[in-house]
């Protein structure tokens, strides 16, 4: 986006220099919400990532001139954190992943006038790169997990590569954080057995895929979790029930109840059976609700 960078570049100089004047505010961040009553209510397995992202939202909120990047999360991490992260006084985030349908994404923190210069453009952080692994993968098919593989071989840990984009014969695309552009262009030189050479792409060279949908429409008599997962889902509303009370249906990747009411923008995602969004909602002449799903298949 021309002429947004130096944009931001004055708001950090500005920070930068004021810095002095303005009172601590870490108190104000800690005694808005202490950390245990943030995590209120995230899953255990959860836990621990989302507390990790608290506490650097909270270093967020002291250093006034630049922002702070997480690790590469999974949705329900992002998702958990975000909601924690918007009872925080003084900082925001915004999760980027290097493309608008991205999975695993960081998330940039900083104060709020920092943060909302980049929602429009992410990207102008510089905080996620692609790299292109390319080799000849013809008589040697390779999956996920082998490129997985091979970049945890290189000694760097799962939370600093985002999504692996496989492109069949040819290789791979793969998004990692940006420090280690040069570390992945030296070491990751072999998957399994076939040789490759890994260099940095442009984001906008990413070949992503338009996602799998289908459109659902369902009139329903309420707007209860397990009327809207049976429909979108296809599945019976008793079936629907006994997954969200084991826990196999959230809602925008967070446990819910059968009787929770859903809204429009909502996610609801059930294991093994893809996700669902609510697209929009509205009443007939008769009182029920007409609502229309996209479901990722």
């Amino acid at each position: 986006m021309p002429g947004y960078r130096p944009s931001i570049v004055r708001l950090r100089e500005h920070f930068h220099r004021s810095i002095t004047s303005k009172p601590s505010i870490r108190s104000g961040v800690q005694g808005y919400a202490g950390r245990d009553t943030l995590l209120n209510g995230v899953p255990s397995e959860y836990k621990e990532d989302v507390a990790r992202v608290i506490e650097q939202a909270e270093r967020a909120a002291e250093t006034s001139w630049t922002t702070i990047h997480t690790d590469f999360y999974t949705p329900p991490v992002v998702s958990h954190a975000m909601a924690r992260i918007q009872q925080l006084a003084s900082v925001k985030g915004v999760p980027f992943g290097g493309y608008t349908q991205a999975e695993r994404q960081r998330v940039i923190l900083g104060q709020p006038e920092l943060v909302e210069a980049l929602e429009l453009d992410p990207s102008q952080e510089g905080c996620v790169a692609a790299l292109s692994v390319k080799g000849n993968f013809m008589f040697d098919a390779v999956t996920h997990r082998d490129f997985l593989g091979s970049i945890c071989g290189t000694g760097i840990d799962r939370g600093k590569v985002g999504d692996i984009i496989i492109l069949g014969e040819t290789g791979a695309q793969i998004l990692v954080a940006a420090e280690l552009v040069e570390h992945f262009e030296g070491s990751l030189t072999q998957v399994r057995r076939v040789p490759v050479s890994t260099r940095q792409m442009d984001l906008s060279e990413l070949t992503v895929k338009a996602p799998k949908t289908e459109q659902v429409r369902t009139v329903e008599a309420s707007l209860r979790l397990d009327a809207i997962a049976s429909a979108g889902f296809r599945v019976s509303r008793a079936k629907a029930s006994d997954l969200v009370k084991h826990g196999d249906v959230r809602v925008n990747w967070r446990e819910a109840k059968a009787s929770s009411l859903v809204k429009t923008g909502d996610v609801i995602s059930c294991a093994g059976k893809g996700r669902i969004q609510i697209d929009s909602m509205s009443l007939t002449a008769k009182g029920r609700h007409a609502i229309e799903l996209t479901r990722y298949v």
